[in-house]
C-alpha cells in the first residue's frame, strides 16, 4: 500500500513532541503520493515553493530584534534583556523543527524519485535548494541554543534513539551547516535570477551571499568567544578552524563581488528603502509587496506610533557613527540637532529626521516634518523606511519593497573577513568600505590610525577588549560603516554584537550616562524650549509623559527621563534599565522540550 505524506506547513516540535505519536498518525491536508513524487521539475518547483512561502523573511524580521540594541531607544524592551523580568527555561520558546522533518522529506526521497527523472543539472538544483533552507534554519537554532541535536534523516516514530537523543556539540552541527553550504553554492543555479519580481528566489548569488553571511558569524564569534556558551569549555576546533570558516566567508562573498552581477546603486539612496520595486543593481534578496498578492506592511506606522511597536528612536550614538562628509570623524556630541546634521555623511538625514525633511500631510500638501514627543524618547526620529506621508502613520498600507540582503553587505562581508584573516590592504579599501562611503558622497581615505572614539565606544567597561586579528583601524572603520550603512537592516546590529561578543554593550548603551543618550541642548534651550522645523519644544516637569511638544525630565512622577549636564548645555537621557549575563549569549532550553527529553540537558548557567 503506497504511503500518504502530507506537506507539514506548520511548526512541530520534533524533539518535545507531546504525543509522537499524534504527530506522525496525524491525517494530512495536502495530500501526496510518496512513491512518486518529486519525479519531475514541477513537483519540484511547488515543494521549494512552499519553503520560500515560509521562510522567506519579511518586514517584521527587520523591525524586530534589531530594535534592541544600543544605539536605538524603545519604550520597553524585550524580556530577555529586561532588568525587571527573570527570564528562563519556562519563558523560553523556538524549540520548533517542524521545517527540519519537511527539509529532510525532500532530500530523502529525491534520490528515489527524482534522479533519473529530471536532468542532473535541475536534479542537483532542487537539491541545493533543500541543502540552503536546511543549513539556513539551522543556523538560526545555533545562534539561540549553541548546542543542538543534528538530524539530516526523515524521522519516523520507531527512531527513539534520535528522538530521545542528545544535543550535538556545536562544532559539529556548524560542520554540517558548513557541508549543505557549499554544496547549495555549487549546484543552485540562476534559473530564476532577473527583474525585480524574481528576487524573492533563491539563485546561486543568494545563496553565495547568505553563506558568507553566516560563515562571517560564525567564525568571529568563535574569535571573539574563548568557550562555547553552551557548556563553557573551550572549542576543540576537530572541524573547522575559525580562520578556515573566514576564509570560506571570504571565498563565497567575493564570488558574488566578481560575477559582475551587481553594483552599488548610483541613485537616491533612500529608494532603495522606500522604492515599491526592488533596486535590482544591488538587491540580492528582497520581499516586494503588493496589494494584489501579498499585500501591504506596517513599516512607517511602526516607527511613527504611540501605540504601534515600541516607539524606537536613535541615539547620539547612532548619530556619532555618521563621519562628516569629508571623511573625519565628528569633534563632538555637543551640537544641537539643528546642527548636527550639516555637512555630515547624507546617509544620516536620509535614516534620522532632520531640519528640512518633507512629509505630505492629510490634506495633500509637503510640509516640514517635526519631532513628535509622545514616541520619540531621544529627539532622534528615525525615517529610513518611513514612507513621507501622514496617511500611512495610522495605517498599515505600505507597499514599499524590503531588501533582505544588499551588496553593500557583501562588501563588509569580505572586507571584515579578509581583515581577520590578516590579508587585508588598501586595494580591498578601495574595493569594499571605501567605494561604499564614496557612493554616499563622504570622502575615503585609508585610516591610518584607529578613531579614538570608537574604540573607547567598543572597550569602554565592556568585558572583551578584543576588537580584531587584523588591522584595529580598519575593523573599527568596517564596524562604523555596518552601522551607517546597514541600520535597522536584517537583525544586523544585534547580530553584530552577539558575534563581537560585546553584549554587554546594550545596558551600558551611550558614555554621557545610564541610559539612552538623544538630544543635546544649550543651557537656554533646557530653560526656554527650542525650535525644529517651526515647531517649539519644551520641557515639563509636570507632566508623566512626553506630549507631542514637551518631554518630561526626571524627579517627578517616576519618569525615565533626565538632562545630564554636558559643557555649557545639557543631554537628553532616557534610562529604562538593562541586564546582560555572559550566559545569554544562548538561550535556555524550553522547559516542555526537557520534560519531554530529559537527554536534552541544558545550557550553561541556566
Amino acid at each position: 500500500m503506497k504511503k500518504i505524506f502530507s506537506l507539514i506547513f506548520c511548526a512541530a516540535a520534533l524533539f518535545a513532541l507531546t504525543s509522537c505519536e499524534k504527530f506522525f498518525t496525524r491525517s494530512p491536508w495536502n495530500e501526496f503520493d510518496a512513491e512518486t513524487y518529486f519525479s519531475n521539475e514541477s513537483q519540484l518547483r511547488m515543494y521549494t515553493d512552499g519553503f520560500l512561502n515560509a521562510w522567506l523573511p519579511d518586514y517584521s524580521e527587520t523591525n524586530g530584534n534589531d530594535a534592541y540594541n544600543d544605539l536605538i531607544a524603545t519604550k520597553t524592551s524585550t524580556d530577555f534583556f529586561r532588568a525587571d523580568v527573570s527570564w528562563d527555561d519556562a519563558k523560553q520558546g523556538s524549540w520548533s523543527w517542524g521545517w527540519l522533518r519537511r527539509i529532510n522529506f525532500m532530500i530523502q526521497l529525491m534520490p528515489k524519485n527524482a534522479k533519473g527523472k529530471v536532468d542532473d543539472n535541475t536534479y542537483n538544483h532542487y537539491m541545493g535548494l533543500a541543502r540552503f533552507w536546511r543549513a539556513y534554519n539551522y543556523m538560526s537554532r545555533v545562534k539561540l541554543f549553541s548546542d543542538v541535536p543534528w538530524v539530516d534523516i526523515y524521522l519516523q516514530p520507531t527512531d527513539t534513539t534520535i528522538l530521545y537523543g542528545k544535543r550535538d556539540d556545536r562544532e559539529f552541527v556548524f560542520h554540517n551547516i558548513v557541508e549543505d553550504l557549499k554544496f547549495a553554492c555549487e549546484n543552485i543555479d540562476n534559473r530564476d535570477f532577473g527583474a525585480a519580481n524574481t528576487r524573492n528566489q533563491v539563485n546561486k548569488y543568494v545563496a553565495n551571499a547568505m553563506a558568507a553571511r553566516i560563515l562571517l558569524y560564525e567564525g568571529t564569534f568563535r574569535k571573539n568567544h574563548s568557550v562555547n556558551p553552551a557548556t563553557n569549555q573551550p572549542w576543540k576546533n576537530n572541524y573547522e578552524t575559525p580562520d578556515q570558516i573566514l576564509e570560506l566567508a571570504a571565498q563565497f562573498a567575493k564570488y558574488v563581488m566578481d560575477s559582475g552581477a551587481f553594483k552599488l546603486y548610483t541613485g537616491d539612496w533612500s529608494n532603495l528603502f522606500l522604492s515599491n520595486e526592488l533596486i535590482t543593481d544591488e538587491v540580492l534578496w528582497g520581499q516586494v509587496y503588493l496589494l494584489e498578492s501579498n499585500g501591504r506592511h506596517a513599516y512607517t506606522r511602526y516607527f511613527n506610533s504611540s501605540t504601534l511597536g515600541q516607539q524606537y528612536s536613535g541615539t547620539k550614538e547612532l548619530l556619532h557613527h555618521f563621519l562628516n562628509a569629508d571623511g573625519t570623524p565628528i569633534a563632538t556630541d555637543e551640537k544641537t540637532i539643528n546642527e548636527e546634521f550639516t555637512g555630515r555623511d547624507p546617509r544620516l538625514a536620509k535614516t534620522i529626521l532632520g531640519p528640512g525633511h518633507k512629509v505630505k500631510n492629510l490634506q495633500g500638501d509637503e510640509v516640514d516634518q517635526s519631532i513628535n514627543c509622545t514616541f520619540c524618547w531621544t529627539g532622534y526620529m528615525i525615517i529610513k523606511w518611513c514612507i513621507p506621508d501622514q496617511s500611512h502613520w495610522q495605517n498599515s498600507v505600505d507597499e514599499n519593497s524590503i531588501p533582505i540582503m544588499r551588496y553593500p553587505e557583501v562588501l563588509l562581508i569580505y572586507a571584515e573577513a579578509m581583515n581577520e584573516l590578516g590579508q587585508f590592504n588598501e586595494g580591498i579599501w578601495n574595493q569594499t568600505v571605501g567605494a561604499i562611503r564614496q557612493r554616499a558622497g563622504v570622502k575615503a581615505s585609508y585610516p591610518s590610525a584607529p578613531d579614538p572614539w570608537l574604540k573607547e565606544y567598543y572597550t569602554k567597561d565592556l568585558q572583551n577588549q578584543h576588537i580584531t586579528d587584523g588591522n584595529e583601524a580598519v575593523a573599527l572603520e568596517i564596524r562604523r560603516e555596518r552601522v551607517t550603512e546597514l541600520c535597522f537592516e536584517a537583525e544586523s546590529r544585534q547580530q553584530d554584537l552577539y558575534r563581537w561578543g560585546i553584549c554587554d554593550i546594550i545596558p551600558r548603551r551611550g558614555g554621557h550616562g545610564n541610559g539612552w543618550t538623544g538630544l543635546w541642548l544649550t543651557e537656554n534651550e533646557v530653560k526656554n524650549g527650542f525650535t525644529f522645523s517651526g515647531v517649539k519644544y519644551t520641557f515639563n516637569e509636570t507632566v508623566k509623559k512626553a506630549t507631542e511638544n514637551a518631554y518630561p525630565i526626571s524627579g517627578t512622577n517616576n519618569s525615565c527621563w533626565s538632562l545630564e549636564k554636558a559643557g555649557n548645555g545639557y543631554f537628553l537621557v532616557y534610562n529604562y534599565k538593562l541586564k546582560w549575563e555572559d550566559r545569554m549569549y544562548c538561550r535556555p532550553i524550553p522547559t516542555s522540550a526537557k520534560v519531554l527529553n530529559p537527554n536534552l540537558g541544558e545550557n550553561y548557567g541556566w
